[in-house]
């Protein structure tokens, strides 16, 4: 049996960490709804580490409709304001914000460029 090789950044980390690195880093996407997660989750990580991020992934899943980039564009300050006791994702006001204001932006891109 032939052992995987690991960048250094991946090597003793937590499981979450490895499997990330093995089926995700470096693998090229091209679905919207996947690129848009990352988008999510990559303005999430700023500032923080990038496992910290991972470890609430599912809590994003939950708190952004699934990453429905057309149910997060819709989301108002009522629902900013639910976000913001949520304990599953990072409860930074501007990066929720931020999210929201990134979804409509992405469907103007999707609308002008398909």
């Amino acid at each position: 049996m032939t052992q995987k090789i690991r960048c250094n950044w991946a090597t003793n980390q937590p499981d979450i960490y490895t499997v990330y690195h093995d089926e995700e880093w470096g693998v090229p996407v091209y679905e919207d709804k996947k690129l848009f997660e990352f988008l999510v989750l990559e303005g999430a990580q700023a500032g923080l580490s990038w496992l910290t991020i991972l470890k609430r992934r599912e809590g994003y899943r939950n708190a952004f409709a699934g990453f429905d980039v057309h149910q997060v564009a819709q989301f108002n300050a009522q629902k900013v304001e639910e976000l913001m006791q949520d304990a599953g994702i990072i409860r930074n006001r501007l990066k929720i914000v931020s999210t929201i204001k990134n979804a409509q932006v992405f469907i103007s891109i999707q609308q002008e460029f398909g």
